[in-house]
């Protein structure tokens, strides 16, 4: 299987080579894209030599900040033209533990999407406040009621895609930019009836740099799953009255 890492950096000149040295370790067959927002801590020169120094090491410069969706998006559109088979997200910041990959890549045979859960059994959070705790769960819980869906970590961004699961979602149609793009792309392959795992992780929080979570960001994503939940009830309705 040829599998594609997608690492969205912004200022994390710090996180970024740990982070990719854990990687390479626990996946050496993994190819890596650093997809870089025109960081000016310089995150995306240092890719560039990281890159140099690594044939499997990649990078996509983007002009601006455009949000972690947009990034992601970008990637897969490289990848797709490259023709892998799997698409893996993960943080720059080491939230997300690359010695964990493994588990994600072993479901990918018998699923459309992996996620690495904290709130599944054997799933947990590390060094979190309480008040992190509380709106991820909280945000998980109002998404999943509102679209109809049984994933318990629906705004995870540790992340397996199959090739197949992204050819058949229209990447351009997509407008989330926060972390909204999670539940997004979950509920679009819901959606389509492809399977969905769910696979426990130990989520670290940063120690190095800053946390892009913002307000808005929860704000955003909250007025789009409700959007969102609302078309889908009146879609069902108008079909049921329709047939």
């Amino acid at each position: 299987m040829k599998i594609l890492t997608i690492i969205p950096t912004y200022n994390e000149i710090d996180a970024l080579p740990t982070t990719i040295d854990r990687l390479r370790a626990a996946v050496p067959h993994s190819d890596v894209l650093i997809v870089d927002d025109n960081s000016p801590d310089g995150t995306g020169e240092l890719a560039e030599e990281m890159s140099a120094a690594d044939s499997a090491i990649h990078v996509l410069h983007r002009t601006q900040k455009n949000g972690l969706g947009g990034a992601y998006i970008a990637g897969f559109g490289w990848g797709l033209e490259r023709d892998y088979d799997a698409f893996v997200e993960l943080d720059a910041d080491g939230s997300h533990q690359p010695e964990q990959l493994p588990d994600l890549l072993a479901k990918i045979d018998e699923a459309d999407l992996v996620i690495g859960s904290r709130w599944v059994s054997g799933g947990s959070v590390v060094n979190w406040p309480l008040h992190r705790e509380v709106i991820s769960r909280a945000g998980s819980f109002y998404s999943r009621t509102m679209l109809g869906l049984k994933v318990r970590d629906i705004t995870a961004g540790f992340r397996v895609f199959r090739r197949s699961t992204l050819e058949d979602i229209d990447l351009n149609s997509i407008e989330s930019v926060g972390y909204g793009f999670q539940v997004d792309m979950t509920f679009r392959v819901a959606r389509q009836g492809k399977t969905i795992a769910e696979v426990p992780i130990t989520f670290v929080e940063r120690t190095l740099g800053e946390s892009k979570m913002s307000g808005g960001i929860v704000l955003e994503a909250m007025t789009n799953v409700t959007k969102w939940g609302l078309a889908a009830r009146a879609e069902t309705l108008r079909k049921r009255f329709s047939g």
